[in-house]
């Protein structure tokens, strides 16, 4: 069985509450090998109020929360049992199981998020030198600093007048020499 991401419907204003209580009964109930990770998909807009700027959370799916799940008796009815939870987006009716996001769709939800569903692969390492293809640093050559997996970013130390500087780039703006 393959995990994907599913769509969970909740009372509007509950999203949190509905994680938080969902992965307490994934841990309570020992599912944890098939409930993976509870998102309530969320975007940070600056606001502006009284001349005062102020940063804040606003829910992209108001009433929606994205679960990742390997979809089976025992998951399905977890998820669909748990408090706040009306039911699964696209669900045809009573006991049938719902169909998942495409994987393109939930790709696009967690990039916007600021996460990488799928760990990045790098044919580099740490200490190799590589070549910037694109961006504002495109054709400088450097060493990998940093690596980090999950985000799918590099740090480059790249020689600017005379001087190392940190560039952070995804891995595939970059390319061994």
């Amino acid at each position: 069985m393959e995990k994907n991401w599913y769509v969970v419907h909740t009372y509007s204003g509950y999203e949190n509450k509905v994680k938080a209580n969902l992965e307490k009964r994934v841990e309570s109930m020992g599912m944890a090998d098939k409930i993976f990770r509870v998102i309530v998909p969320e975007e940070e807009e600056t606001e502006v109020k009284n001349g005062k700027t102020k940063t804040v959370k606003r829910k992209v799916f108001p009433g929606y929360v994205l679960v990742e799940i390997v979809m089976t008796d025992d998951s399905w009815y977890v998820v669909r049992n748990t408090p706040g939870v009306t039911g699964f987006v696209g669900s045809a009716g009573s006991g049938s199981k719902p169909t998942p996001l495409l994987p393109e769709e939930a790709d696009r939800i967690l990039k916007s998020m600021g996460m990488v569903d799928k760990r990045a692969d790098a044919d580099f390492e740490i200490g190799e030198i590589v070549m910037v293809k694109e961006g504002p640093f495109a054709e400088y050559s450097g060493k990998v600093d940093e690596m980090d997996m999950d985000k799918g970013k590099a740090k480059v130390m790249v020689n600017m007048f005379g001087r190392e500087t940190p560039v952070e780039v995804d891995f595939n703006q970059i390319e061994k020499i």
